[in-house]
């Protein structure tokens, strides 16, 4: 075993295996700790948790239960993943689970490496980029549960973890492995526990991947995985997704992020199919509402896959949240398509194109899959999944993850 990875949510999980996997490593996503430890055989471990906005003391206990249970099966090195864009709050969850695996691992010290440039995100002088634009101002700062209004890197980790963080700027990680490799050194050797490496580019991941390939523990979004799995992997990458390929059959989308991408996927999508968009009122009142949806989707017969969303804008989500309660409305929506998906696949539909990490998280539990093949990538960090055990295939996509036409490349997979 080469790897074990513990992510913080499921679409974050999804979007480091299917890195993993098109960089060559075999690699098996599980939601949550499973109970037994009977595998197919793999080169890479990705357990998947809901650590990323629950209270910090619940996101150390389940983290440092994941880590146990990979070092059971034989992972020696672990990769802590969280999102690309850092979502935390002042005080966790991502600093306190980085000190609770370093305390575990007798180790002190690692690095923070959320970059992924292939979907522009990228840190420069310790400041976290979106597409350009600082952390703080991109749409990040409208999150309804971790909304990120620091872009630098140093202080967000500073003001969660136990330790000092210090920073390899950009003229060292161009220097190549070796030069990033003492840089570290100097930083562990000055009393430092974390240290933030800019990256602006793919062949940065690379370099630093080469510089911390045996450390115990590397924390990051999952562009890291890049560097990692090509250094780790036989480059393998068709063999290592074959397992994970969707197969033909009736399909449905099921969109509950409201990002800003998900917003333009959405408003895309709209024009070439069937689309309805969910009362919140009628998810919170209605007891036969998810039936009459899912009769719906299943209504609507040959061509581009229905879809079924509750993705809407900042201002609107603000309103519902005064009006009904933001986890009140949250939990009805999310328990509303979890009971979609059921009756769904109760009907014979075997892929489900999911939007949002907490409608992924909700449908897959609802659905009781626990393991999954990762196959081809939609997008960066968006690869189809197969249930282990079952015909059935998910593309799980993080809220900002892919272009406008994502949910019908989806859909291309079979076509």
């Amino acid at each position: 075993m080469k790897l074990g990875v513990i992510a913080d949510d499921f679409t974050g999980a999804t979007d480091i295996a299917g890195f993993l996997v098109e960089n060559g490593l075999a690699t098996l996503q599980l939601s949550g700790i499973p109970d037994s430890a009977v595998l197919p055989q793999a080169d890479a471990l990705v357990v998947s948790l809901k650590s990323r906005s629950c209270p910090a003391d619940e996101a150390v206990v389940s983290s440092l239960a994941a880590l146990a249970w990979l070092r059971e099966q034989g992972c020696d090195r672990i990769y802590q993943k969280y999102c690309s864009t850092f979502d935390s709050t002042a005080h966790g969850n991502i600093g306190p689970v980085t000190d609770a695996l370093l305390e575990a691992l007798g180790s002190d010290f690692t690095l923070i490496c959320p970059s992924l440039p292939v979907n522009g995100r990228t840190v420069y002088q310790g400041n976290l980029f979106v597409d350009r634009t600082p952390l703080a101002e991109s749409g990040m700062r409208h999150h309804p549960l971790t909304p990120m209004t620091d872009s630098n890197l140093l202080r967000l980790m500073d003001a969660q973890g136990r330790g000092r963080t210090g920073l390899v700027p950009f003229n060292t990680i161009a220097a190549g492995p070796a030069a990033i490799a003492a840089a570290l050194t100097t930083l562990r050797e000055d009393g430092y526990r974390y240290a933030v490496v800019d990256t602006l580019t793919e062949q940065h991941l690379l370099d630093i991947a080469a510089a911390v390939r045996d450390w115990p523990l590397v924390t990051g979004g999952s562009g890291l995985a890049i560097g990692l799995a090509r250094i780790l992997g036989k480059g393998q990458a068709e063999t290592a997704r074959a397992s994970g390929h969707p197969q033909p059959g009736r399909c449905a989308i099921l969109s509950g992020s409201c990002s800003q991408m998900t917003n333009r996927q959405v408003a895309h999508y709209r024009t070439l199919a069937p689309s309805q968009a969910l009362s919140v009122e009628a998810c919170l009142t209605d007891p036969a509402y998810p039936a009459r949806l899912a009769d719906w989707l299943l209504s609507q017969g040959e061509g581009p896959a229905p879809l079924l969303y509750a993705t809407t804008t900042p201002e609107t989500l603000s309103e519902i949240q005064r009006q009904y309660g933001a986890q009140a409305a949250s939990d009805a929506v999310e328990t509303c398509f979890a009971a979609v998906a059921r009756l769904l696949v109760a009907a014979g539909v075997s892929n489900l194109i999911i939007a949002g990490g907490e409608t992924s998280s909700r449908v897959t539990q609802a659905l009781g899959l626990s393991a999954f093949h990762i196959g081809p990538q939609i997008a960066p960090g968006v690869p189809w999944v197969r249930a282990i055990g079952s015909p059935l295939s998910l593309a799980l996509k993080s809220g900002n993850f892919g272009d406008e036409h994502f949910f019908s490349t989806a859909q291309e997979a079979w076509q």
